[in-house]
């Protein structure tokens, strides 16, 4: 089969397992046990950050500093692949608020969900990501949703930056994760979050829709666009 071969097949393994546990973990566990199956999923992706970051010739600081901050994982690996391929400072940040500029939508979202005083509501926006706001999706009423949403957000929080530094001061010692196909890891337990969201209606179909657009749209437009551009598969969703 080659080595090529095998290590496709182990990821494509892994990534099967990964997703029939969390969708597992989500019928029959509590917000908080799959918050944290998210955070620990998260956080094997947060070490193949630190390890790349290292190679790209950044800094531990400068390495903890975008993940403490940033903390947005597909901008993060945007920056540092611009980077470490030798583009420039300012494209490296123009592809990163690209990619990132899908969380001004989720802001709109979430903002009911965000209570308290301005500096709460400021973190509490610094855990409105992808996963965080998947968790709060899936719940039916808004207690449960809030209660989701800061729970996944903190435990992801908790365990990126804890991989970006286990990453970062192990550096080439352990190599890139995605070797043993632990970033398969990741989309796994996000997808098992969205399959729950296929059975609103419209959602097939805008799903389908999304999907096709991005497909078109990675090979001719720069990083980021994809996933902005699949937002206009909810145009085609029937109710």
């Amino acid at each position: 089969m080659g080595v090529i071969g095998y290590h496709r097949c182990h990821e494509l393994l892994l990534y099967v397992i990964t997703y029939v546990c969390m969708s597992t973990v989500a019928s029959i566990s509590s917000i908080r046990r799959n918050a944290l199956a998210i955070g620990i999923a998260t956080g094997a992706y947060g070490i193949s950050f630190g390890v790349l970051s290292d190679a790209a010739g950044l800094s531990l600081l400068q390495t903890l500093a975008m993940s403490l901050l940033v903390f947005t994982g597909a901008t993060q690996f945007s920056v540092i692949a611009t980077i470490a391929s030798g583009g420039a400072l300012s494209t490296a940040l123009g592809s990163g608020l690209l990619l990132a500029a899908r969380n001004t939508a989720y802001g709109f979202a979430m903002a009911p969900l965000l209570r308290g005083s301005l500096g709460q509501r400021l973190l509490g926006a610094q855990i409105v990501i992808d996963e965080s706001v998947a968790m709060a999706r899936a719940q039916d009423e808004p207690e449960p949703a809030r209660r989701a949403l800061l729970l996944t957000g903190a435990c992801v929080y908790a365990f990126w930056n804890a991989g970006t530094l286990v990453g970062a001061l192990a550096g080439n010692a352990i190599g890139n994760p995605a070797t043993f196909g632990l970033d398969a890891m990741f989309p796994a337990a996000f997808l098992a979050l969205l399959a729950p969201q296929l059975r609103r209606p419209g959602a097939p179909q805008a799903a389908v829709a999304g999907a096709l657009i991005a497909a078109a749209l990675v090979p001719i437009t720069p990083v980021g666009v994809p996933i902005l551009a699949a937002a206009l598969g909810v145009l085609v969703a029937r109710p």
